[in-house]
Protein backbone atom coordinates (compact mmCIF):
# COMPACT_ATOMS: atom_id res chain seq x y z
CA UNK A 1 0.00 0.00 0.00
CA UNK A 2 1.47 3.63 -0.83
CA UNK A 3 2.26 6.22 1.41
CA UNK A 4 -0.70 8.45 -0.61
CA UNK A 5 -3.17 5.48 -0.09
CA UNK A 6 -2.38 5.07 3.74
CA UNK A 7 -2.34 9.18 4.11
CA UNK A 8 -5.99 8.88 2.45
CA UNK A 9 -7.50 6.28 4.38
CA UNK A 10 -5.95 7.64 7.55
CA UNK A 11 -7.05 11.14 6.84
CA UNK A 12 -11.08 10.12 6.32
CA UNK A 13 -10.61 8.27 9.50
CA UNK A 14 -9.34 10.76 11.73
CA UNK A 15 -12.28 13.42 10.25
CA UNK A 16 -14.90 10.45 10.32
CA UNK A 17 -14.26 9.47 13.71
CA UNK A 18 -14.04 13.16 15.10
CA UNK A 19 -17.51 13.71 13.77
CA UNK A 20 -18.65 10.40 15.22
CA UNK A 21 -17.40 10.84 18.22
CA UNK A 22 -18.44 15.15 18.56
CA UNK A 23 -21.76 14.07 17.99
CA UNK A 24 -22.08 10.94 20.09
CA UNK A 25 -20.70 12.62 23.13
CA UNK A 26 -23.00 15.72 23.29
CA UNK A 27 -25.06 14.41 25.96
CA UNK A 28 -22.05 14.40 28.16
CA UNK A 29 -22.36 18.05 28.20
CA UNK A 30 -25.29 17.84 30.55
CA UNK A 31 -23.17 15.72 32.91
CA UNK A 32 -20.29 17.00 34.93
CA UNK A 33 -17.06 17.66 32.97
CA UNK A 34 -15.47 14.27 33.73
CA UNK A 35 -17.67 12.52 31.15
CA UNK A 36 -16.96 14.95 28.34
CA UNK A 37 -12.90 14.26 29.51
CA UNK A 38 -13.69 10.42 29.13
CA UNK A 39 -15.44 11.13 25.72
CA UNK A 40 -12.12 13.11 24.72
CA UNK A 41 -10.17 10.25 26.26
CA UNK A 42 -11.78 7.72 23.89
CA UNK A 43 -11.38 10.17 20.77
CA UNK A 44 -7.56 10.29 21.28
CA UNK A 45 -7.41 6.68 21.68
CA UNK A 46 -9.00 6.44 18.37
CA UNK A 47 -6.89 8.69 16.59
CA UNK A 48 -4.01 6.89 17.87
CA UNK A 49 -5.67 3.50 16.56
CA UNK A 50 -6.07 5.03 13.38
CA UNK A 51 -2.15 6.32 12.97
CA UNK A 52 -1.11 2.59 14.01
CA UNK A 53 -2.94 0.54 11.91
CA UNK A 54 -3.92 2.66 8.85
CA UNK A 55 0.11 4.35 8.61
CA UNK A 56 2.21 2.53 10.40
CA UNK A 57 2.60 5.64 12.94
CA UNK A 58 2.99 4.91 16.57
CA UNK A 59 4.75 7.13 19.30
CA UNK A 60 6.53 6.44 22.30
CA UNK A 61 6.98 8.80 26.12
CA UNK A 62 10.10 9.11 27.68
CA UNK A 63 11.04 10.37 31.15
CA UNK A 64 7.31 9.80 32.60
CA UNK A 65 9.08 9.72 35.54
CA UNK A 66 9.97 13.61 35.73
CA UNK A 67 5.92 14.29 35.17
CA UNK A 68 4.55 15.27 39.18
CA UNK A 69 1.33 13.65 40.27
CA UNK A 70 0.26 17.36 40.04
CA UNK A 71 -0.03 20.41 39.84
CA UNK A 72 2.28 21.36 37.39
CA UNK A 73 2.77 23.20 33.91
CA UNK A 74 3.45 21.58 31.41
CA UNK A 75 4.89 23.40 28.72
CA UNK A 76 5.68 21.52 25.35
CA UNK A 77 6.93 21.92 21.86
CA UNK A 78 4.29 22.28 18.96
CA UNK A 79 4.89 20.96 15.84
CA UNK A 80 1.70 18.71 14.74
CA UNK A 81 -1.68 18.47 15.92
CA UNK A 82 -0.65 15.07 17.41
CA UNK A 83 0.54 17.11 20.21
CA UNK A 84 -2.49 18.39 20.87
CA UNK A 85 -4.25 15.30 21.01
CA UNK A 86 -2.21 13.14 23.34
CA UNK A 87 -2.68 15.41 26.34
CA UNK A 88 -6.09 13.54 26.59
CA UNK A 89 -4.25 10.45 27.30
CA UNK A 90 -1.26 11.71 28.75
CA UNK A 91 -2.59 13.36 32.06
CA UNK A 92 -6.11 12.80 33.61
CA UNK A 93 -7.15 16.06 33.84
CA UNK A 94 -5.62 18.41 31.58
CA UNK A 95 -5.96 21.94 31.28
CA UNK A 96 -5.14 23.65 27.92
CA UNK A 97 -3.70 26.98 27.24
CA UNK A 98 -5.87 27.45 23.82
CA UNK A 99 -7.07 30.30 21.53
CA UNK A 100 -10.21 31.69 22.31
CA UNK A 101 -11.13 31.83 18.60
CA UNK A 102 -11.52 27.93 19.09
CA UNK A 103 -14.45 28.30 21.51
CA UNK A 104 -16.58 29.53 18.28
CA UNK A 105 -16.37 26.19 16.62
CA UNK A 106 -19.58 24.80 16.88
CA UNK A 107 -19.71 21.72 18.93
CA UNK A 108 -16.07 21.55 19.72
CA UNK A 109 -16.19 24.93 21.42
CA UNK A 110 -19.04 23.77 23.43
CA UNK A 111 -16.79 20.78 24.98
CA UNK A 112 -13.63 23.43 25.83
CA UNK A 113 -16.43 25.18 27.83
CA UNK A 114 -17.54 22.30 29.51
CA UNK A 115 -14.08 20.99 30.64
CA UNK A 116 -12.89 24.50 31.40
CA UNK A 117 -10.12 24.98 29.34
CA UNK A 118 -8.11 28.21 29.34
CA UNK A 119 -8.54 30.71 26.27
CA UNK A 120 -6.54 33.34 26.06
CA UNK A 121 -7.35 36.21 23.61
CA UNK A 122 -4.21 37.22 21.95
CA UNK A 123 -5.38 40.76 20.78
CA UNK A 124 -6.74 41.83 24.56
CA UNK A 125 -3.18 42.65 25.81
CA UNK A 126 -2.83 42.56 29.52
CA UNK A 127 -6.85 41.96 30.40
CA UNK A 128 -5.77 38.21 28.60
CA UNK A 129 -2.87 37.97 30.38
CA UNK A 130 -4.89 38.45 34.12
CA UNK A 131 -7.89 36.18 32.25
CA UNK A 132 -5.22 33.21 31.27
CA UNK A 133 -3.89 33.39 34.86
CA UNK A 134 -6.84 33.53 36.74
CA UNK A 135 -7.60 30.32 34.73
CA UNK A 136 -5.26 28.50 35.15
CA UNK A 137 -5.18 29.37 39.13
CA UNK A 138 -8.48 27.69 39.16
CA UNK A 139 -7.13 24.54 37.41
CA UNK A 140 -4.23 24.38 39.43
CA UNK A 141 -6.14 24.17 42.77
CA UNK A 142 -8.33 21.68 41.72
CA UNK A 143 -4.99 19.60 41.36
CA UNK A 144 -4.72 19.90 37.37
CA UNK A 145 -1.98 19.69 34.41
CA UNK A 146 -1.75 22.78 32.81
CA UNK A 147 -0.95 22.26 29.09
CA UNK A 148 1.11 25.11 27.25
CA UNK A 149 2.79 25.53 23.88
CA UNK A 150 5.53 28.22 24.92
CA UNK A 151 5.54 29.31 20.72
CA UNK A 152 1.49 29.53 20.32
CA UNK A 153 1.86 27.43 17.35
CA UNK A 154 3.23 24.62 15.51
CA UNK A 155 6.76 25.02 14.39
CA UNK A 156 8.37 22.97 11.96
CA UNK A 157 10.81 20.54 12.99
CA UNK A 158 14.43 22.19 12.84
CA UNK A 159 13.08 25.32 13.44
CA UNK A 160 12.90 27.10 16.70
CA UNK A 161 9.87 30.08 17.03
CA UNK A 162 9.46 32.58 19.05
CA UNK A 163 8.65 31.75 23.14
CA UNK A 164 6.23 34.04 24.30
CA UNK A 165 5.82 35.26 27.88
CA UNK A 166 3.18 33.33 29.12
CA UNK A 167 4.61 30.02 30.23
CA UNK A 168 6.98 32.47 32.15
CA UNK A 169 4.43 34.38 33.77
CA UNK A 170 2.48 30.76 34.74
CA UNK A 171 5.57 30.05 36.40
CA UNK A 172 5.65 33.09 38.68
CA UNK A 173 1.69 33.59 39.22
CA UNK A 174 1.18 29.66 40.27
CA UNK A 175 4.71 29.01 41.87
CA UNK A 176 4.36 25.31 41.06
CA UNK A 177 7.03 23.25 38.64
CA UNK A 178 7.05 23.46 35.32
CA UNK A 179 7.86 20.31 33.14
CA UNK A 180 9.76 21.02 29.87
CA UNK A 181 8.59 18.28 27.00
CA UNK A 182 9.94 17.51 23.52
CA UNK A 183 8.62 16.16 20.59
CA UNK A 184 9.21 15.18 17.18
CA UNK A 185 5.93 14.73 16.20
CA UNK A 186 6.53 16.95 12.88
CA UNK A 187 8.61 14.86 11.30
CA UNK A 188 5.48 12.00 10.75
CA UNK A 189 2.68 14.75 10.67
CA UNK A 190 3.35 17.66 9.36
CA UNK A 191 1.89 21.30 9.72
CA UNK A 192 -0.69 21.26 7.18
CA UNK A 193 0.73 18.35 5.68
CA UNK A 194 -1.90 15.32 4.08
CA UNK A 195 0.61 12.58 4.08
CA UNK A 196 1.32 10.97 7.55
CA UNK A 197 4.45 9.08 7.48
CA UNK A 198 5.42 5.99 9.30
CA UNK A 199 7.64 5.72 11.87
CA UNK A 200 7.71 6.42 15.76
CA UNK A 201 6.90 9.89 17.35
CA UNK A 202 8.81 10.52 20.71
CA UNK A 203 7.18 12.81 23.06
CA UNK A 204 10.00 13.32 26.34
CA UNK A 205 9.47 14.76 29.82
CA UNK A 206 12.46 16.47 30.75
CA UNK A 207 13.89 17.74 34.54
CA UNK A 208 10.84 19.63 36.00
CA UNK A 209 12.02 23.11 36.46
CA UNK A 210 11.40 24.39 40.49
CA UNK A 211 9.49 27.54 41.24
CA UNK A 212 11.43 30.09 42.25
CA UNK A 213 13.65 31.20 39.74
CA UNK A 214 13.93 34.89 38.06
CA UNK A 215 11.62 35.18 35.01
CA UNK A 216 14.81 35.74 32.63
CA UNK A 217 16.95 32.45 34.00
CA UNK A 218 13.67 30.30 33.25
CA UNK A 219 13.15 31.98 30.07
CA UNK A 220 16.32 31.18 29.20
CA UNK A 221 16.19 27.68 30.83
CA UNK A 222 13.16 26.57 29.47
CA UNK A 223 13.52 27.62 26.09
CA UNK A 224 17.22 25.72 25.64
CA UNK A 225 16.02 22.62 27.46
CA UNK A 226 13.01 22.21 24.99
CA UNK A 227 15.36 23.31 21.77
CA UNK A 228 18.42 20.92 22.67
CA UNK A 229 16.52 17.80 23.34
CA UNK A 230 13.67 18.20 20.14
CA UNK A 231 16.72 18.94 18.27
CA UNK A 232 18.68 15.24 19.70
CA UNK A 233 14.80 14.02 19.17
CA UNK A 234 14.89 14.94 15.60
CA UNK A 235 18.06 13.48 15.09
CA UNK A 236 17.36 10.44 16.42
CA UNK A 237 14.48 9.53 14.42
CA UNK A 238 13.46 9.72 10.83
CA UNK A 239 10.82 8.80 9.22
CA UNK A 240 10.36 5.33 7.49
CA UNK A 241 10.01 6.03 3.82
Amino acid sequence: MTSLVRATLFNLWFFGWTIVALLVFIPALALPRQAVMFGQRVWARGVNFGMRWLVGLRYEVRGKHNLPPGPAIIASKHQSAWDTIIWHLEVPDPAVVMKRELLRIPVYGWYCRHTRQIPIDRGAGASALKNMLHSAAAARDLNRHIIIFPEGTRVAPGQSGSYHPGAAALYRHLDIPVVPVAVNSGLFWGRNAFRKRPGTIVLEYLEPIPPGMDRKAFHARLQDAIETATHRLEQEARPEG
